[in-house]
């Protein structure tokens, strides 16, 4: 059996996480750029990534909880993270092979508890329309009040995001 630890993302983590996406997606130009801005979100304390990461010390589980209105995928967007009591959360990902086995439920808690100690008391939370098990997930995990949608248009095909929330 393998075990866990599910913590805020180290310097070194963060790095290993881009990394494996980057080699993942090798034509794909963004996910360097991606890197540098989430390292440097979550070192200005725009952004906390947590993690899952097994006891041979491989990152396999991630979310990044956005607190500031600075990071470029909640800017202009106040029902998503005003800054003062309401953040978000995204840049959820589990490898493959642990799916399906409470990880992402297990960091979603922490970082519902961060944000919580912080003092902000709204988090929010997107999804393409066309990812149903993720939104079914989602909706377990308690984000059901729905706020707004929109065209990721950084996206090649432009999907439809769905945004939901809840109290903490």
């Amino acid at each position: 059996m393998i075990y866990m630890i599910y913590r805020l993302a180290t310097l070194e983590d963060l790095n290993n996480v881009w990394d494996k996406d980057i080699d993942k997606h090798p034509d794909d130009s963004r996910y360097i750029r991606w890197k540098k801005e989430y390292i440097d979100y979550n070192l200005n304390n725009d952004a906390k990534t947590f993690v899952a990461v097994s006891d041979n010390g491989e990152v396999i589980g991630q979310i990044t909880l956005i607190l500031k209105t600075n990071v470029k995928a909640v800017i202009n967007k106040e029902k998503l993270c005003n800054g003062l009591n309401i953040c978000n959360m995204n840049a959820f990902r589990c490898d493959k092979e642990y799916e399906g086995q409470g990880h992402i439920s297990k960091l979603v808690k922490l970082a519902e508890k961060y944000a919580k100690d912080l003092g902000y008391t709204y988090i929010t939370i997107g999804s393409e329309a066309r990812e149903t098990r993720n939104l079914s997930i989602y909706f377990h995990f308690g984000y059901n009040e729905y706020l707004m949608s929109e065209l990721d248009d950084s996206e090649e095909d432009a999907p439809l995001v769905l945004y939901y929330g809840k109290s903490l």
